[in-house]
């Protein structure tokens, strides 16, 4: 029933009103479950007649809101990212993905090259359990980076190789340091610590940290006003790392950055625009074979 009122309510708003409610939602609908949300009655904020009330509500969302956990927040933000259900509507459409897109690459010397990309995704339990191909097609070369079983191999002319020790960490990064990483954290079993706020740029974030099962520590940087995630931090073998998602939309009810932007040390470094993404349709397990 909880569901069938937020998908009324959803319906109901424009997209900028849907942001302002979930805020809401995040002071003081997330249960400690994290797996429902519900609107609690924001269309009063509407009502001339009662602007002692309306005062009284502006306030008391304020004092909730200060007082969110890192739990809450992030569940608002799954909620968020996948309309009316959160984990379980994501679940459900997101069993395949396959996504095309362009990559734009910065070399340190200053060399900039691009490359058109597939990625096809099958949905795992956990993401160590998830079945990720990355083929990417440069003007001299084409190869895939395969995560599957637990395990990251390379495949080159039908060859499969072991990639190099930084490309496989730079794979697995998208993967465990991405957007997932924090959406994803109760499969993960990963831990949550809100690190209070920070503004940057004129706009207000919370700051969560997330460390998963294998000691990786992400900050994500949640917006206060939209609960979206703008961007993460994280630092290794000595380097600090940003990546900044934007031009957010709506793909078959999952939210989408698609555009997405790595800063190492300062520097862009890397920057992946996607043309076209689908979810659900049948994905060839053959794909992330190692023969």
């Amino acid at each position: 029933m909880l569901i069938d009122l937020w998908r009324k309510f959803l319906l109901s708003l424009h997209l900028r009103s849907i942001f302002m409610a979930l805020v809401f939602v995040a002071a003081v609908s997330v249960s400690a479950a994290g797996q429902n949300a519900a609107p609690s009655g924001g269309s009063g904020d509407k009502k001339p007649e009662q602007p002692s009330g309306k005062s009284s509500n502006k306030s008391s969302k304020k004092d909730k809101l200060d007082n969110a956990t890192a739990e809450q927040i992030t569940e608002t933000t799954i909620l968020l990212y996948a309309i009316p259900g959160g984990r379980n509507t994501m679940e459900q459409i997101r069993k395949t993905s396959a996504e095309k897109g362009k990559i734009t690459l910065t070399a340190p010397d200053g060399t900039i090259s691009t490359a058109k990309y597939q990625r096809w995704t099958i949905w795992g339990n956990t993401l160590g359990e998830e079945k990720i191909r990355l083929e990417q097609e440069f003007p001299n070369a084409k190869y895939s980076l395969i995560h599957a079983e637990k395990k990251v191999f390379g495949v080159f002319n039908d060859s499969v190789f072991e990639p190099r020790d930084d490309a496989r960490v730079s794979f697995e990064n998208q993967i465990y340091r991405g957007l997932d990483g924090l959406l994803r954290y109760k499969e993960n079993e990963s831990t949550l610590e809100l690190m209070g706020r920070e503004k940057y740029m004129g706009v207000e974030y919370f700051m969560i940290d997330v460390t998963d099962k294998g000691g990786r520590k992400t900050r994500y940087f949640v917006s206060v006003k939209t609960f979206r995630v703008m961007m993460l931090d994280y630092e290794e073998n000595g380097s600090k790392y940003r990546r900044k998602f934007y031009d957010y939309n709506y793909a078959q009810g999952i939210l989408v950055p698609y555009i997405t932007a790595l800063w190492i040390d300062d520097k862009l470094r890397e920057e992946i625009s996607v043309g076209t993404i689908t979810f659900g349709q049948k994905v060839d397990e053959g794909l992330f074979a190692a023969n």
